[in-house]
């Protein structure tokens, strides 16, 4: 096994000292390799070093301009600094150079999501849903902007499969629950709510959710 590798293998270990020695020596080997310091910039990010892993992803791109995995990494650089706008940037730049995977299309659909651009984070977290059918949180987040963007339908059935995914998904009960509102089901909604709060009992959105249906119905009754 050569350095690099064995420095991943370390990396997945959480032996992040072992993983910095190995990823250093390889990259004193072959200087002009950008796969090493793409590697090493992401042992960093998971490290929260987030300065020192832009660098190291800026000298893979120095090194190899159409080096896609640097953009990408620096793109999570941004993003885990809430720099959504330069993040955006960075991950549209790594799907230019052929990175074609959910993740990236997942993380700038993200960058939208975060401003509220909900129908701009759409094709993209529907490219990364159609790439990864069965990442939980990928179609969660999926069913979410759908909800945001009013396409009641398919968010119903996107968060039926997440449920299918995860059946004790809270998050899918309570907003299945809200799309059971908006279909004009308040004992549908209220089943939701209490799927939700069985398990997640401090779900607060479905408690607060379910109390003012109940509030509604007993309005309508008297």
């Amino acid at each position: 096994m050569d350095k690099m590798s064995k420095a991943i293998e370390e990396m997945q270990k959480q032996n992040f000292e072992e993983a910095a020695r190995l990823f250093t020596d390889a990259i004193d080997e072959n200087p002009k390799e950008p796969v090493g310091y793409i590697n090493f910039g992401n042992l960093l990010l998971h490290m929260n070093d987030y300065d020192r892993a832009l660098r190291f992803f800026n000298r893979a791109i120095s090194l190899d301009s159409k080096a896609a995995t640097a953009y990408y990494g620096a793109g999570n650089v941004y993003y885990e600094q809430e720099k959504f706008t330069k993040a955006q940037e960075q991950f549209l730049l790594a799907v230019e150079n052929g990175l074609d995977e959910a993740n990236v299309h997942f993380m700038l659909g993200m960058t939208f999501f975060h401003q509220e651009y909900m129908k701009l984070a759409l094709p993209y977290l529907l490219r990364a849903a159609e790439l990864a059918p069965e990442d939980v949180d990928v179609q969660f987040q999926y069913g979410l902007c759908l909800a945001q963007n009013g396409q009641i339908e398919e968010t119903e059935r996107v968060l039926n499969h997440v449920l299918h995914l995860e059946k004790d998904h809270s998050d899918a009960c309570y907003n299945l629950g809200v799309v059971a509102l908006h279909k004009e089901k308040p004992d549908a909604a209220i089943a939701y709510f209490d799927k939700a709060l069985e398990i997640q009992p401090d779900h607060m959105l479905a408690a607060h959710a379910k109390k003012q249906v109940e509030e509604a119905l007993n309005n309508d009754k008297s």
